[in-house]
C-alpha cells in the first residue's frame, strides 16, 4: 500500500555494512566496486555520509502508529537520482500524488526497512535484494499521527518498474540536487492538527522523459530535501527549518518538537 504522507501534509545478501549495523545491504549493492572510478567515488561519498545520519530504531519505541517509505537512490549520467510514483486516481486518499513506495507497518514486518521493502515489491515490482539498504533517516510523522520512517537505499539505474496498476499509476526519477537547487519551487506555513508549525516545500519538476510536470510536497519533498541536504552538504537555494551547520543536531531536534506536540494532543483528547 502505498504512503499516504501527501495528503497528510497536504537471494543473498552481502557482507556490505547495512542500515545500523544490519547487514540489509545487497549483491546489488556490492556491485558498485565494478564501477568506473568517478561514479564509484560518487557513491561512495554519498554512503559515508548517510551512514553519519543513520537514526537506527532510535525511535521505534514511540506510541505512534508505524509506516515507512523508501527513498530509492541511482546513478545515471554521473548524477545521482531518486526514484518517485504517482498514486493511482483509484485510491481514496492522496488519489494523483507524487510519493515514495512505502505504507503502514504490517505484523509480518521485522522492522522499518522490512516495511519499506515489502511495499516496495508490492508497488513497483522493485525486489529487496535488488537494494542496498544504507541508512533510516530522521522519521516525520503525517496527519493522521503515523510515525513515517524514510528508508534510504541504492539501486541499479537499469531498474525497470511494473507498476501496480491498483496502487502506482506512473513511475519517475529526478536529480537529488533539485531538492536543493529547484528551478520551480515555493513553500509555505502549514499548521498541523497538533497545532505545530511547519513549512512545506513545493517543487515542481518538469520531466522530459515523461513529457509532463510533475508537483512534489508535503513529506514526501519534506524526505527529499532532507536527504539532498545530508549528501550534498550544500545549502539550498531556499530557506529550511534546520541549522544547516548543526544538521543533525537540527534535524533531532525539530522532530522531538514535532513529537512532542503530537504527544500532548494525544493526551489532551483522553
Amino acid at each position: 500500500m502505498a504512503a499516504e504522507q501527501e495528503e497528510e501534509l497536504g537471494p543473498g545478501l552481502c557482507p556490505c555494512p547495512g542500515a545500523a549495523g544490519d547487514e540489509r545491504s545487497t549483491a546489488g549493492g556490492c556491485r558498485g566496486s565494478a564501477l568506473p572510478a568517478p561514479r564509484r567515488g560518487l557513491t561512495e561519498s554519498a554512503r559515508r555520509r548517510l551512514r553519519e545520519f543513520d537514526v537506527g530504531d532510535k525511535f521505534s519505541r514511540l506510541p505512534l502508529p508505524r509506516a515507512a517509505v523508501l527513498l530509492p537512490l541511482m546513478v545515471r549520467g554521473g548524477r545521482l537520482h531518486l526514484l518517485l510514483t504517482v498514486r493511482s486516481v483509484q485510491l481514496r486518499r492522496s488519489p494523483g500524488e507524487v510519493c515514495f513506495p512505502g505504507g503502514k507497518s504490517e505484523a509480518t514486518d521485522k522492522d522499518d526497512i522490512d516495511t519499506a521493502l515489502r511495499e516496495a515489491k508490492e508497488e513497483v515490482g522493485l525486489q529487496p535484494e535488488r537494494v542496498e539498504v544504507i541508512c533510516r533517516l530522521m522519521p516525520g510523522i503525517d496527519k493522521m499521527n503515523n510515525l513515517v520512517t524514510p528508508v534510504v537505499g541504492f539501486i541499479e539505474d537499469t531498474f525497470q518498474a511494473t507498476p501496480n496498476p491498483d496502487e502506482v499509476s506512473e513511475v519517475f526519477v529526478v536529480p537529488l540536487e533539485y531538492f536543493v537547487k529547484p528551478l520551480k519551487y515555493k513553500t509555505f506555513s502549514y499548521r498541523m492538527s497538533s497545532g505545530y508549525l511547519t513549512r512545506i516545500h513545493c517543487f515542481i519538476y518538469d520531466d522530459q522523459e515523461h513529457k509532463r510536470s510533475f508537483k512534489i510536497w508535503g513529506l514526501t519533498a519534506h524526505f527529499a530535501v532532507f536527504l539532498a541536504l545530508v549528501i550534498s552538504g550544500e545549502r539550498p537555494t531556499f530557506e529550511v527549518d534546520y541549522d544547516l551547520d548543526n544538521l543533525i543536531s537540527s534535524s533531532e531536534n525539530n522532530f522531538i518538537n514535532l513529537y512532542a506536540s503530537v504527544y500532548e494532543r494525544k493526551k489532551s483528547n483522553l
